[in-house]
């Protein structure tokens, strides 16, 4: 599946994932809140508008994500560009189970080799075994958990762009 990032993209990818995380609210998977999903809580000193981007199929919004070059929350000691950081992965209903999750990696893999960048990472909830499943099947690794106090825990994942190889 050849998926076309579009950076900049703001307004629609928040609406992307406003309409993914309904979805998932309404089948009572545990998402983030719509208070959460408004450019005024999503925009940080890490990710400004132009790191939201929507990921295209023949012209047709597939997903929305953020792609940003540092994240200090989880990753705080990591060079500004030595990785992409995708946060809020959201894909549309009409193209789950299509292996999205794999095509939005190697679009952004292909971006960062463009960039130099040699790593993608993201993370999420360790308790999260579905979203986990995805994450391992599309290639990425867990490199390190965090565990909170309040008993919960944070699984960090990267992937190699294998920067000068054709993968």
């Amino acid at each position: 599946m050849n998926l076309e990032i579009h950076f900049d993209r703001m307004e629609e990818a928040v609406s992307v994932m406003r309409e993914v995380a309904a979805w998932g609210r309404s089948k009572g998977y545990r998402v983030w809140p719509e208070e959460w999903l408004t450019p005024e809580e999503l925009i940080t000193g890490d990710a400004g508008p132009e790191n939201f981007c929507i990921g295209a199929v023949d012209g047709e919004t597939a997903c929305a994500f953020i792609l940003q070059w540092k994240d200090l929350e989880y990753w705080p000691n990591a060079p500004e560009y030595e990785a992409a950081y995708l946060h809020k992965i959201c894909v549309r209903r009409s193209f789950a189970g299509l292996g999205m999750t794999k095509a939005i990696a190697d679009a952004v893999k292909e971006e960062c080799r463009r960039r130099g960048i040699r790593y993608i990472r993201l993370d999420t909830a360790l308790d999260e075994k579905k979203v986990r499943k995805i994450y391992l099947d599309a290639g990425f690794k867990i490199v390190d958990i965090i565990d909170y106090s309040n008993g919960r825990s944070m699984a960090l994942y990267e992937m190699e762009t294998y920067l000068g190889s054709s993968d």
